[in-house]
């Protein structure tokens, strides 16, 4: 059971490192107040609701804007992680260091079960004083 808790610790602990550091981008494409689409990594589609410019037969343009907005949200993971024992400084080092020792030798056992009373016999029971006066913890 203990195995199988330390595993499943270990892959929780693996994954928390690969989206710590893993960097995405969401897009998403909103037409109005009303949200369409939404994309990872790549561009959203559009709902092809954006105005369509006409050719006017004259120089005069008027624009109108589109009810149409694009929307894009990054996502940076962290790039430097700490792997190396050598980087860590000298305290930090010794905390460790010392942590693990102490850690270690709290979970050391005993070469053989010690039982201090062996030798000693049981006292004799003469009478069951609980069943003689009716007293009962409940």
């Amino acid at each position: 059971m203990k195995k199988v808790i330390h595993n499943i610790a270990a892959v929780l602990l693996a994954f928390v490192v690969l989206f710590s550091t893993m960097s995405f981008t969401v897009n998403m494409h909103y037409c109005g107040n009303t949200l369409m689409n939404v994309a990872l990594y790549k561009e959203a589609k559009s709902c092809s609701m954006e105005m369509q410019q006409m050719q006017p037969p004259s120089d005069f343009h008027v624009m109108k804007k589109s009810c149409c907005t694009d929307k894009q949200l990054n996502f940076e993971g962290q790039d430097e992680l700490k792997t190396s024992f050598d980087k860590l400084t000298f305290d930090q080092q010794t905390f460790i260091t010392t942590f693990f020792y102490s850690y270690v030798n709290l979970f050391e056992g005993l070469e053989e079960n010690v039982i201090p009373f062996k030798e000693y016999p049981p006292p004799l029971l003469v009478k069951d004083i609980q069943v003689l006066y009716e007293t009962f913890l409940i």
